[in-house]
């Protein structure tokens, strides 16, 4: 069974997003079905446009998790949390990456394509990939935010 990954950056995350499929598809990790919800070129472009095309195939079923790269990855972080149901963390080294998955539930990983290499942004990923939600209180953290999402929405 593939696992459906929907993966974008802009401008500033374009090359890091190239290198993470190439290092996929060249460990032979055919697990991964990737989803490219762009940017496809390196000319200037602007994040929200690329969070939310991923957010929405998550939403809609189509992927299981999301990778969103830009350069601090703040920026991907915020856009793709307006979505509900879609829990976007940046990470910026390997403990975090776990974290935000086991902890926080995060179903997108952001990375800051401008503050780490193609050898972290794998090692993060692999973390994030491998680590499991611990549910508990965790998840009552998850509904306390979808409450506060329909309350202010």
């Amino acid at each position: 069974m593939n696992l459906k990954i929907v993966i974008g950056a802009d401008h500033r995350g374009f090359h890091l997003k190239l290198q993470i499929k190439e290092q996929f598809k060249k460990h032979g990790s055919s697990t991964i079905e990737w989803l490219d919800a762009g940017a496809f070129t390196a000319e200037r472009s602007d994040y929200p446009e690329f969070a939310s095309k991923a957010a929405r195939e998550i939403r809609d079923g189509n992927a299981m998790y999301g990778i969103l790269i830009c350069g601090n990855g703040n920026g991907m972080a915020i856009a793709a949390n307006r979505f509900p149901g879609i829990y976007a963390a940046l990470a910026w080294n390997e403990t975090v990456g776990h974290l935000v998955k086991e902890h926080d539930g995060a179903n997108v990983l952001v990375l800051p394509a401008d503050f780490i290499s193609t050898h972290d942004a794998m090692g993060i990923i692999t973390q994030w990939l491998n680590a499991q939600f611990l549910g508990g209180r965790y998840q009552a953290r998850q509904e306390m935010l979808e409450k506060l999402a329909r309350e202010e929405g």
